[in-house]
């Protein structure tokens, strides 16, 4: 009995290299979606732990940030929660518990789109989230984001 099997032809070899990589890369998105979710789910838990007016105002701007910038992927900094683009912080809420503050503070990193001249603020005292408070967060990370 003679074999003529030749092995694999050029294009045979060309889509399973092809299917290889669709493969691994397919394993990447799926390892990074479980770390976005993990790291959200940390996020998440670091708010429940929040006591008081802080977890009210770290829902609130949990919410409007997830809502109004969805490129962010939320993620820790320092303890406190953040929201990122491409593992850069472009914002932060910080409670006021954590360094024994008068009030809470939305922060925005360098990352942050804000510029508007040769002087702006990029951290805000928060004590209440009133609808127009909402709106104005709502607007800065859509901003900080672009």
């Amino acid at each position: 009995m003679t074999s003529s099997y030749q092995g694999f032809t050029a294009e045979e070899r060309a889509a399973m290299k092809e299917h290889a990589q669709e493969v691994k890369k397919a394993a990447r998105r799926a390892a990074q979606a479980d770390k976005a979710a993990e790291a959200e789910r940390d996020v998440l838990a670091k708010i429940a732990a929040m006591t008081g007016a802080d977890r009210v105002l770290a829902e609130r701007v949990h919410e409007i940030v997830t809502a109004n910038a969805p490129a962010l992927a939320p993620k820790l900094y320092y303890g406190m929660p953040a929201y990122a683009s491409d593992g850069k912080v472009v914002c932060f809420f910080q409670p006021a518990a954590k360094f024994k503050a008068r009030y809470a503070t939305l922060g925005f990193s360098d990352e942050a789109n804000l510029d508007d001249g040769a002087m702006f603020p990029t951290y805000f005292a928060l004590k209440e989230i009133t609808p127009d408070v909402a709106e104005r967060i709502a607007l800065l990370v859509k901003q900080a984001a672009s």
